[in-house]
């Protein structure tokens, strides 16, 4: 015969091992008052050895609540919502919140919604939306949740909780930085026009070359991937210009390929810049000036607005600031 699988503990597993009443066990791990420290912690030790996990069913008997929130995440495995996502379920677990995840390609507003009606099956205490593209936030809002709702989104809305970088701010420093260095005719390579990440960088980028009196001219839209950088880069007019703003960095590396197919060099024909310093922006050649956000500051501050709201607290947490990381891909004018 074969081996049974071995017994999950149960709550009267642990409070047999901590010596203590099952009705102590389910106070701690509820977080709820009159509990001897020393008693936590005996408590504590014993769940972490016998590996027990609580049933959210029996929690949510207990406190009338149910500990738990709906992440909805829509588009492709861009590197900044990804991560954002990964931070935003890191810190959940370390609240002790578990997190119902739903991962869409298409974001039409049926499957938003079906989204959303399983979350509310599951009783959680609110729901968490990173997507790029726009109107998801909007299909949610419309649905009037009784619930909090908190939004990955570049521009603060009324009425919206909302957690994001600065990115209008990153990207007028990026323009800034290549004006520094001379450069007069700067183009650039626009992301998704249906994604508010990409907007406000396409603004950001006309807004200072407009304070300082430059020309904008922009080399088509891409899709964020390489490839779409490597195309555009290929085909597109360069005619006088000397820097590219690239709406990512993954267009950026397709760019870069592009332009030393064309016999150009990176940065004595054409500095490039990019956005989001991912991994292997460091490690191109030459090195990618970029501009970097903290994803994972966005996921806690996504976390920590949703909790607060679920708590009854308002206070809005200020948008992240984007760092300027200069390399090797950007020099002076020729």
């Amino acid at each position: 015969m074969a081996d049974e699988a071995p017994r999950q503990a149960t709550i009267f597993d642990v409070a047999r091992l901590a010596g203590v009443s099952h009705q102590t066990v389910s106070r701690v791990l509820n977080d709820l008052p009159n509990v001897r420290a020393s008693t936590r912690t005996r408590v504590e030790e014993a769940i972490k050895k016998l590996r027990y996990v609580p049933s959210p069913a029996a929690r949510a008997l207990v406190t009338r609540r149910s500990r738990t929130i709906g992440l909805i995440a829509t588009g492709g495995p861009e590197f900044g919502p990804s991560s954002t996502t990964l931070y935003f379920n890191a810190a959940a677990r370390d609240a002790r919140w578990s997190v119902f995840t739903a991962n869409m390609v298409d974001s039409d507003p049926a499957t938003i919604r079906s989204a959303v009606e399983a979350f509310l099956r599951q009783s959680v205490e609110g729901i968490a939306v990173i997507a790029g593209h726009e109107g998801v936030a909007e299909v949610i809002a419309g649905m009037d949740l009784t619930i909090p709702l908190v939004v990955m989104q570049a521009t603060p809305r009324t009425g919206l909780a909302t957690v994001g970088a600065d990115q209008y701010h990153g990207a007028r420093n990026a323009v800034r930085h290549l004006v520094e260095l001379g450069h007069r005719r700067i183009g650039h390579l626009a992301g998704p026009g249906d994604v508010v990440d990409a907007r406000e960088r396409e603004r950001g980028w006309r807004d200072e070359l407009a304070a300082s009196g430059l020309p904008a001219r922009a080399i088509g839209v891409g899709d964020w991937t390489p490839s779409s950088g490597y195309r555009i880069g290929r085909e597109c007019e360069l005619d006088d210009l000397t820097a590219l703003f690239v709406g990512n960095d993954q267009m950026a590396m397709g760019v870069v390929h592009a332009l030393s197919d064309r016999h150009l060099s990176v940065p004595g024909d054409m500095s490039v810049i990019g956005f989001d310093d991912i991994p292997e922006a460091a490690h191109m050649a030459p090195p990618l000036t970029t501009v970097r956000q903290d994803f994972e500051r966005i996921g806690q501050d996504m976390l920590t607005t949703l909790l607060s709201r679920i708590a009854g607290d308002l206070d809005e947490i200020p948008q992240a600031l984007p760092e300027l990381i200069v390399r090797e891909s950007t020099g002076p004018a020729r």
